[in-house]
């Protein structure tokens, strides 16, 4: 066994090899705290595919926490929305450092065994994946590392708790090889971009011992070597007979700006190249075409990028800093309590915000605790966006990190619920998409929640940058395309306001990137930035003044805590009656806050007039019409608001000597008294001579 410990921004972290699955081609154990991570890493077969055959999983056990899973099976089950998104952190890091034409089906499992709810264990699971793949045999050019930095107070901190990372204004999970930073995925308080490239850079720093401790562990555990990638067999294909046959056709199909005209283009450009070096009177012909479409690629990526170095131009005939034509439309959903769409270039979305009550939050369950989530993002895409015919399945990877994305960025706006007490859904349906649908929907998102009367603090927009490097030279494209994604290194998506930014999202193909590079790349994404804004700003510029006629309308108000058993009641009942006879939600928090929701505003009134009646407090001097309860030797008690009594003492009850309380009030009565006291134990002082004296002077009847 191998046990290597350091300690990390005062954390200590450990990664240990050779106890646990050692049948796995890698394995690990990583502990920080009462935290413990096993990570396996296995290879299978050889699929012989022009994919990278990888798979990523991370999974939270419900006994990590010391809780047992919900439901009626009582096991855990699919992965959640927050197991699905720290797998995606550890994929994206570590799929660009395989070997080209490697196709052995590779699966990494992180599985959380040990949690103590305050310490995030995505990062713990990204460096055991790292550490599993470079101990292995698997062709692995890594390590990396991840960390979480958070800047709290100014200060910037490394893997800080849950609860230290509630008091942030940036907290970014970052990871990166020994040179560069490779992933970059969080939020921010609309944050300035100098800010965050420092933050960026001090996590890339400070993970440096994590990628020494992976280095050791493989030294110390026999250094095993990789296994070799073969170059992929031509099979007598000659290179630079495909290039000179295929770069006329494809140097004049990349010049058409249409997605489908040019996808059109590419599509018969490989035909001819099939036809002409893999006819179907060839033998070889089958396997020949998996090399030609191979080829067909290469010289379809080299094109492009000669066409961007030596014109300066992009598939679209854009410059590298022009963002597509943007168009906006709101109030498109009648019934919908706010609704936009939002168009650049091709591609297209429709945004929709609906407002609820407090019993409409999402509730979650997981070993970090339950929780309530009052906001949420919703991203779809379905196949007729790009053109496609799919079967329609639920959210995938994908949609749901984009979803995360987009609501990262909007989250940073949104008004307190102290504020704006809506619980609050948007859905993005993407209806065309030709690059960036994830901006667009954060663009849509800001615009929607303005036409529906969220005062956010600020509008927020996104823009997604790529790259496309050819050794010192770079290029970085605002604003890209599919297709750009697709052949180009780096798809970094940039969210922010006009003072800053609230969420990134960074994947590069290429080994990493530079301080230089990041840098130009979020100042050129600001400039785009804004430019969007301007867009936007010149549709809407402030949240509408009123909500939708069909959004529920929440009022919320104040009761002694001491009364709020009060308005329950025994078992619920009060709560129930209130909320069935008038016809309301209602929600009643243990600071005394009452939560009243209703379409109509005469229902809410009429809620609001039976819990104040329930909640009513006596006030000194104040004059109440009571119900006599009970008669005693000193005095009498009446009971002046429901539930309510005060004592009138017999010296009180009338002018001069009174021998017996009866002679002047019975059980029953109702009498006109006065408050003259209420004491630190709530006890009430009562008076019905000075009620009577007071409503004389006023010229009241008795």
């Amino acid at each position: 066994m191998v046990r290597i410990e350091r300690e990390i921004f005062g954390k200590k972290i450990a990664i240990e090899a050779g106890k646990v699955a050692r049948q796995a081609a890698g394995a690990v154990v990583v502990t920080c705290g009462d935290c413990v991570v096993l990570v396996t890493a296995c290879m299978g077969d050889d699929r012989k595919v022009d994919f990278l055959p990888l798979t990523i999983e991370y999974v939270e056990k419900d006994y990590a926490a010391g809780r047992i899973p919900g439901g009626h099976l009582r096991r855990e089950g699919k992965l959640s929305d927050r197991e699905t998104l720290s797998s995606r952190i550890i994929d994206r890091p570590c799929r660009p450092l395989f070997p080209e034409g490697y196709s052995f089906d590779t699966q990494v499992i992180a599985t959380v065994m040990s949690a103590d709810q305050d310490t995030e264990t995505d990062v713990l699971a990204a460096v055991g994946a790292s550490a599993a793949l470079t101990m292995s045999e698997i062709p692995f050019e890594g390590p990396i590392a991840a960390v979480r930095v958070a800047r709290i107070d100014g200060k910037l901190v490394i893997n800080p708790t849950n609860s230290e990372g509630m008091k942030a204004d940036l907290n970014f999970v970052v990871a990166g090889s020994r040179d560069a930073i490779m992933m970059v995925e969080g939020g921010a308080n609309q944050v300035p971009e100098s800010d965050v490239l420092e933050a960026l850079f001090f996590a890339h720093k400070e993970m440096q011992p994590l990628i020494d401790m992976q280095l050791e562990l493989r030294e110390k555990t026999g250094n095993k070597p990789k296994k070799v990638v073969a170059p992929k067999d031509l099979l007598g294909v000659s290179k630079v007979e495909v290039e000179s046959f295929l770069k006329p056709r494809l140097a004049e199909a990349v010049r058409i700006v249409e997605k489908h005209a040019r996808r059109d283009a590419f599509s018969k450009a490989k035909e001819a190249l099939l036809a002409q070096f893999a006819p179907p009177t060839d033998v070889a012909s089958d396997a020949k075409k998996g090399v030609l479409g191979h080829l067909f690629e290469d010289v379809l990526y080299s094109t492009v990028r000669e066409m961007m170095f030596t014109t300066g131009k992009r598939l679209d005939g854009r410059d590298s800093r022009t963002v597509r034509p943007i168009s906006i439309e709101l109030g498109l959903l009648p019934r919908a309590h706010g609704s936009a769409l939002f168009t650049r270039g091709e591609t297209q979305a429709i945004v929709s915000v609906t407002l609820g009550t407090d019993q409409d939050a999402q509730k979650l369950y997981g070993i970090t605790g339950e929780s309530s989530k009052p906001f949420m993002l919703h991203y779809n895409f379905p196949p007729f966006s790009v053109g496609e015919t799919k079967p329609l399945r639920g959210p995938g990877r994908r949609e749901i990190g984009h979803g995360a994305l987009a609501e990262r960025a909007v989250k940073a706006v949104l008004p307190p619920m102290t504020q704006f007490p809506y619980v609050t859904r948007i859905v993005s349906e993407i209806t065309e998409s030709n690059g960036s649908s994830s901006m667009a929907s954060v663009c849509g998102a800001s615009l929607a929640c303005m036409q529906a009367g969220i005062p956010l603090k600020a509008p927020v927009a996104g823009v997604a940058m790529g790259l496309m490097k050819d050794g010192d030279s770079c290029v970085i494209l605002t604003d890209i395309l599919g297709d750009e994604d697709h052949l180009g290194d780096m798809d970094f998506k940039v969210c922010g306001t006009q003072k800053g930014i609230t969420a990134l999202q960074m994947d590069i193909k290429i080994k990493g990137l530079d301080k230089k590079t990041l840098e130009q790349a979020l100042e050129q994404a600001k400039e785009g930035r804004l430019h969007i804004l301007g867009k936007m700003a010149e549709v809407i510029s402030q949240p509408a003044e009123s909500l939708s006629e069909y959004a529920p309308k929440i009022v919320t108000m104040k009761i002694n805590p001491d009364k709020i058993r009060d308005v329950i009641g025994p078992g619920g009942k009060m709560i129930r009656s209130i909320t069935e006879s008038c016809e309301v939600k209602m929600e009643v928090s243990d600071d005394g806050t009452v939560t009243i929701a209703s379409n109509s505003a005469k229902r809410i009134k009429d809620a609001m007039a039976i819990i104040e009646s329930l909640t009513q407090e006596a006030e000194v001097g104040k004059l109440y019409n009571g119900i006599v309860k009970r008669i005693t030797e000193f005095g009498a008690f009446v009971e002046i608001l429901p539930g309510t009594d005060g004592l009138v003492h017999i010296s009180q009850l009338a002018e001069g000597r009174v021998n017996r309380v009866t002679d002047v009030v019975r059980e029953g009565d109702l009498i006109w008294v006065k408050v003259l006291e209420v004491d630190r134990q709530g006890k009430i002082r009562l008076s019905l001579k000075e009620a009577i004296e007071e409503r004389r002077a006023a010229g009241a009847a008795d």
